[in-house]
């Protein structure tokens, strides 16, 4: 039985990590972006169009199986970015599934939601929100919203609040929330097949020896992750040294990112990545 998977923000970086990996027979991967995905297969389709557009959007949804939303700003930017682009474009994106009689729905959410939090031995899946930057707030609206459009249409939506997924930590602070690409892409497919999820928060993290986030939610929908960040260690404490855990970026959530407000350019560069 043939499905078709769109995915959203498909030329960012995570969903260039993904795409290899979420490929498979019988599938088709519709890419959505603002510009062209590189290189894509015979078994992708692009539509190049911003997740605002509800046209677009309502048109990118016919015969989908279901959504994997990885569209917006990746970083800190201005409120009006935000809201126009994270907060707004999930509602366009969730409305144009609901619509289109869209059922399964994956959310990227994102450590900096609940990023004023201090470091505790195991922050649970649930972590209240505590957003550290608008767009943490930006991902506290994408969670509402995904909550709201399960208790009020019935979807089944899934948060995946993502620490960082790259091929390999960029930092020793990434080891602890560090979602190798394989990991990801065997969360993405649990979050897209588990039967009647209803609405879930999950941590999107490996099973990292230096691990701080809950794993639970995402094990009771069957993930089992397979990678563990410790490989990398020598590499970075002999580049970095080890963390004093009690001292930023280490000692919160989110690290040690700005509100765009609080600077006069504008513009905030961030210490740790998503």
């Amino acid at each position: 039985m043939s499905e078709r998977i769109l995915i959203t923000g498909a030329a960012g970086t995570l969903a260039s990590l993904m795409r290899p990996r979420l490929a498979k027979p019988g599938r088709t991967l519709r890419l959505v972006d603002i510009v062209r995905p590189d290189d894509p297969g015979p078994n992708e389709e692009v539509v190049v169009a911003s997740v605002t557009d509800a046209a677009a959007m309502a048109e990118a949804m016919r015969d989908v199986s279901a959504v994997i939303h990885l569209g917006g700003h990746s970083q800190e930017a201005s409120w009006e970015a935000m809201l126009d682009v994270n907060m707004h474009g999930t509602y366009v994106v969730l409305e144009a599934a609901r619509v289109a009689g869209v059922n399964r729905v994956v959310l990227a959410t994102s450590n900096h939601a609940v990023g004023f939090h201090p470091r505790v031995r195991e922050v649970p899946d649930y972590a209240f929100p505590r957003p550290d930057t608008f767009y943490g707030v930006s991902k506290v609206t994408m969670e509402a919203l995904g909550s709201l459009y399960h208790d009020s249409f019935g979807m089944d939506i899934i948060a995946v609040r993502i620490g960082s997924c790259f091929a390999k930590p960029k930092d020793i602070r990434m080891m602890a929330h560090w979602l190798s690409p394989d990991d990801g892409a065997q969360l993405f497919e649990v979050c897209m097949s588990t039967p009647s999820p209803g609405f879930r928060v999950v941590w999107g993290v490996s099973d990292n020896t230096r691990r701080w986030l809950a794993l639970d939610e995402a094990r009771a929908l069957g993930f089992e992750p397979q990678d563990d960040s410790e490989k990398f260690a020598a590499e970075l404490i002999a580049k970095e040294g080890e963390p004093d855990l009690t001292k930023p970026p280490h000692n919160m959530i989110g690290g040690r990112w700005r509100v765009a407000a609080a600077d006069p350019e504008g513009a905030t560069p961030r210490v740790d990545r998503k």
